[in-house]
């Protein structure tokens, strides 16, 4: 495998060379007489002018680690969308997370914590006004001007969300006095279709309007073997309409209106891996015993029950390439105990599913990854606007007053297979059933061995889906006083407010989930009865007998939410925000500059929490169901609001210096410093349970802001009259309280940790002549989490304690939890006697339940444990951690997502034939080893990758007439970019994300 592993490398480095060979002797084969004259004309035009510090600025000149990319740019290197700048910027990774957003991360800082309540660690801003949520990430660029990618904490100009940099997005503004326009068609591999254009359309002397456009519909990269569809496709399109009024010299007004719409069945996360935990057939000394107790054979339930799903191991063997121990699933258990149907005539159990059962046994899964065997297909949809005006007035020839005005609505709908495991058949034709007579008396569950759920639809599988969806708008003023003077100092003064209004929903639906509610919690009057979680539900019976969950009846597309039959997490927050700032620039001598910012920050937060409801019910009274522990039977009532607030103090001091060396033409060189802020928040909302039912672990309901003091020097280099261009950069962080989450209890409990971070990075471009050019970067991390810092690692919550053992819990409980291994082995023991009970008896072992039982006597319950087994135990004060386990330390471990290389390099030649003009280029990146999460061990290692894309441009200059071709991914790799960790009651599987698949495509642009 390595021989083969280096080959390919060998073969990938190769095409690289072969580009480089050839572009290097067309290149030194041009005539000696071409003049310097020339090339003097023909580099000029390679300048880049920024506003990284929101004033026009030479790139090479600005004293910030600052990459940018004209539209030119974007389209040789093949970068469509702003997941792609990964490839031309050092220290950069990207993903998409496992809800809505995504993780940009620089220099090892990303957006780690998840919750509606989190702010983004990099600003992602629309023409230099940051954009809470966005779009800009699934859309694809179109009549862009530039893409600005700053690296570090921008604590001044751009303020809050800025820890780890911005990523800037300037379109093309309309042109007065100028007519013209572009539309290009592009046709590719899996049956794409592209289409892309603007008009610019001068009305008079001082007005002007753009529109342009973009859309791309193509098939789908992967493919669901079960439904024997390809998914993952694509249907989405963008407009943009932009107006410019100048009236005079010194006024302007710009106003841009963007829309993005998809609908679609794109693939919100990747396939899932998993390494199935069979559980232990041993515990101490004790064997896992099975049992019969009467009608009931017991099969793998207590092994099971000992299994956490997935076992922590390496997501690159081919082990991985399975599915859970579906019989671990608290659903299923809990499905087997209490969803019994009767006997049929010849006496087989109608358990759903069979007791000690895996559903999962039959599934298969390919080591494909792009390549699922799920029921349910993804489904997309999402829409975004931003509005914009801009205003611009020269107060005099050296102050000029900008302000910038902007709204945005973003929405969003995703769904798609929860676990993209099939099970196997589970539900028994209830038809059958006969009573004690041996007379028929069918249930109506799942006749025919088919249960119909009302957001899933029938099926005589386990079915689970989840559904992403959120709806958020934002408004954003800004106003902004700046100097122009010819002396020594200038400045740039402002103001800006942020008002930020967000509903993230998040659910899960299963069938098992339904059938419990309806034929358990809803029963009325014996097995196969039940009735609807109403005002007439058991009308005139004791309120302690009335206890129901109510099931929603409408379909996913237009879901109520009411319902109790899924889990449900609503997060509603508000961010109020607003901010003074200033920078001076003092010009010490002619080589010489100071730069010296400040920024208050004033943030407040509201969250609105709405604990979820999953299997719990309540009395017709409204008293708390005294089975489930609820609090009520339908509908999400919300707790008092969560109110937060933040003020922060950044800034930053740059010193750089100018100086005349022999060698180069011009040279920067800079040392700066740097403090940056990103606002904390609230974890989402837990289960609403009564204590007094279910004893229930207490978590954290806030997390910390992050700040960073960050210390760079660099230097930035042009020599050979512009042909080449070095720049170097190293920096060094002090973080605070990094923000980072995982799945506890069915929410993102998002944790704080200090770290240390140092990097360095390199940028470079040559070219011999100006039509060869040879560019790349470089980049180096060294990331520690500080000494001390721990945390709970869910797929290992023994961490190494051989005197415990990992449970599975009850099902309204959503967290395993870890309890003696010697009371472990007491109850296995005794399961001969106790039969069924053992099992409920080691659920006790995480939390007492009022109706199943407890092992502690100050619990009101109806089982006393304690008595059966001989000994008491109150796991929230005689377990570490409540009983969710031992702490792993963290000392020196890698932040997650920060590959300590990455590497790019690019060429391409431009060949001169009569009026046109032929460009190949190739780009070759790689990015080193990586983790994805904090716990640093085999399972959360992603391994190195790399990728490389080719393209060829035929110009015509005269009228823009273009031709392309490219291909991306050209050998086709599929490596694992990131993962996630799913919850406790999932099975602890791994939703993982890779590359798209290799890409051709061929278009045609004419300019008019």
């Amino acid at each position: 495998m390595r021989a083969i592993a280096t080959g390919r490398a060998c073969l990938k480095a190769g095409v690289s060379t072969a580009v480089l060979v050839l572009a290097g002797g067309a290149a030194f084969a041009q005539s000696a007489d071409e003049t310097e004259t020339e090339n003097e004309r023909r580099f000029s035009g390679d300048v880049i002018t920024v506003t990284a510090q929101k004033r026009e600025e030479v790139i090479q000149d600005v004293p910030i680690a600052v990459s940018a990319f004209t539209a030119e740019d974007l389209n040789l290197r093949g970068i469509e969308g702003g997941s792609e700048l990964l490839r031309a910027i050092p220290n950069v990774a990207f993903s998409k997370n496992n809800f809505s957003m995504f993780n940009f991360s620089i220099r090892g800082i990303g957006t780690k914590a998840i919750s509606a309540a989190s702010d983004p660690a990099v600003a992602i801003s629309f023409n230099n006004v940051p954009l809470i949520r966005n779009r800009l990430f699934e859309q694809e660029y179109f009549d862009v001007q530039r893409v600005e990618v700053l690296r570090g904490p921008q604590g001044t100009l751009y303020g809050r969300n800025a820890t780890g940099g911005v990523v800037n997005m300037l379109p093309n503004l309309p042109e007065t006095g100028v007519f013209d326009g572009s539309i290009e068609a592009e046709v590719g591999g899996y049956d794409s279709r592209r289409l892309r254009g603007y008009i610019n359309i001068p009305v008079g002397d001082t007005f002007a309007l753009r529109v342009a456009g973009a859309s791309t519909q193509r098939e789908g990269f992967d493919y669901n073997s079960f439904t024997d569809r390809h998914v993952n496709d694509r249907d989405l399109w963008s407009t943009r309409v932009s107006a410019l009024w100048e009236p005079t010299e010194r006024f302007s007004a710009s106003l841009i209106w963007e829309h993005f719409e998809e609908d679609d069945n794109r693939s919100r996360t990747g396939k899932q891996l998993c390494t199935t935990d069979p559980g232990p057939t041993q515990v101490g000394s004790t064997t896992v015993p099975t049992f019969v107790a009467g009608t009931i054979d017991s099969g793998d339930l207590l092994q099971n029950q000992l299994s956490q799903g997935c076992l922590p191991s390496s997501l690159f063997e081919d082990a991985a390439f399975d599915a859970p121990n579906g019989g671990s699933l608290t659903i299923v258990r809990a499905g087997s105990m209490l969803l019994y149907q009767g006997l049929s005539s010849d006496g087989t159990r109608l358990d759903i599913p069979t007791f000690g059962t895996d559903p999962y046994a039959g599934a298969t899964v390919s080591r494909d990854l792009r390549e699922i065997h799920a029921a349910i297909d993804p489904r997309f949809r999402a829409e975004n606007d931003v509005f914009q005006l801009n205003l611009a007035f020269e107060l005099t020839d050296d102050l000029t007053l900008y302000s910038q005005t902007a709204y945005a609505k973003d929405d969003y709908w995703a769904t798609q297979d929860y676990g993209r495991f099939l099970s196997d058949p589970i539900f028994p034709d209830t038809s059958l059933r006969v009573d004690n007579s041996g007379n028929p008396a069918p249930s109506p569950l799942s006749p025919g061995g088919i249960y119909t759920d009302p957001q899933l639809g029938a099926s005589s599988r386990m079915l689970s889906a989840d559904l992403s969806r959120s709806d958020n708008s934002q408004w954003y003023q800004e106003v902004r006083l700046q100097s122009d003077f010819e002396g020594s100092f200038n400045f740039s003064l402002g103001a800006n407010y942020l008002e930020f209004e967000s509903q993230d929903d998040y659910f899960v639906f299963n069938n098992l989930f339904t059938a419990l509610s309806e034929y358990y919690y809803n029963q009325d009057g014996g097995i196969g009865s039940t009735s609807p979680c109403d005002e007439n539900y058991k009308a005139g019976s004791d309120p302690s007998a009335t206890e129901c969950v109510y099931v929603d009846p409408t379909p996913i597309d237009n879901l109520a939410g009411d319902g109790h039959n899924y889990f449900r997490s609503r997060n509603v927050v508000e961010t109020r925000s607003w901010a003074v700032f200033g920078e001076g620039y003092w010009e010490l001598s002619p080589e010489l500059r100071l730069t010296l910012g400040l920024r208050y920050t004033d943030d407040q937060k509201t969250a609105t929490p709405y604990p979820s409801q999953l299997l719990l019910g309540a009395q017709s009274d409204g008293g708390p169901g005294p089975s489930s522990g609820g609090y009520s039977r339908r509908g999400y009532q919300a707790d008092p609001d969560v109110e937060l607030g933040w003020e922060a103090l950044t800034g930053r001091a740059v010193i750089d210096w100018m100086p005349d060396l022999s060698f180069t033409e011009d040279t920067l060189v800079y040392a700066s410093f740097s403090r940056g802020y990103k606002g904390g928040g609230t974890n989402p909302p837990r289960a609403e349970i009564n204590p007094e039912v279910i004893q229930y672990q207490p978590l954290e309901g806030t997390f910390e802001p992050e700040y960073v003091n960050a210390f760079e020097v660099g230097t930035k280099n042009t020599f050979a009259n512009g042909r080449g261009m070095l720049n170097l950069t190293g920096f060094w962080y002090d973080y605070e309280d990094y923000q980072v989450s995982q799945i506890v209890d069915r929410i993102s409990l998002n944790e704080n940790f200090d770290a240390r971070i140092w990097g360095l990075e390199l940028e470079a471009m040559y070219r011999p002549t100006p039509d060869f050019q040879i560019d790349g970067n470089l980049g180096y991390l060294n990331t520690r989490i500080a000494d001390g810092e721990g945390s709970i690692d869910v797929m290992n919550r023994t961490a190494g304690n051989d005197g415990w053992t990992v449970i599975r819990p009850w099902v309204q409980v959503p967290s395993n939890c870890i309890a003696p291994t010697e009371h472990v082995e007491t109850i296995l023991q005794r399961a001969p006697i106790f039969g069924v009970v053992t099992s409920n008896a080691l659920s006790a072992l995480c939390g007492g339940a009022a109706r199943f039982g407890a092992f502690d006597p100050d619990f009101n319950t109806t089982l006393p444990y304690w008595l059966f087994y001989g000994f008491e135990y109150n796991p929230l004060e005689d377990a570490p951690n409540g009983g969710r386990g031992f702490e792993t330390d963290l000392s020196g471990n890698e932040l997650p997502n920060a590959p300590n290389w990455t590497l790019n390099v690019g060429a391409q030649y431009t060949f001169h034939l009569g009026e046109w003009e032929l460009t190949p280029r190739a780009d070759y990146y790689w990015q080193g080893e990586s983790y994805f999460r904090v716990y640093n061990t085999e399972y959360d290692q992603l391994e190195s990758w790399e990728n490389l894309n080719v393209s060829v441009t035929l110009m015509r200059p005269r009228d823009g007439f273009v031709i392309e071709g490219y291909i991306k991914n050209v050998f086709d790799d599929a490596p694992i970019v990131d993962a996630f960790t799913n919850s406790d009651d999932t099975g602890l599987s791994t939703n993982v994300f890779t590359l798209d698949p290799q890409i051709w495509g061929v278009s045609v642009r004419a300019a008019f």
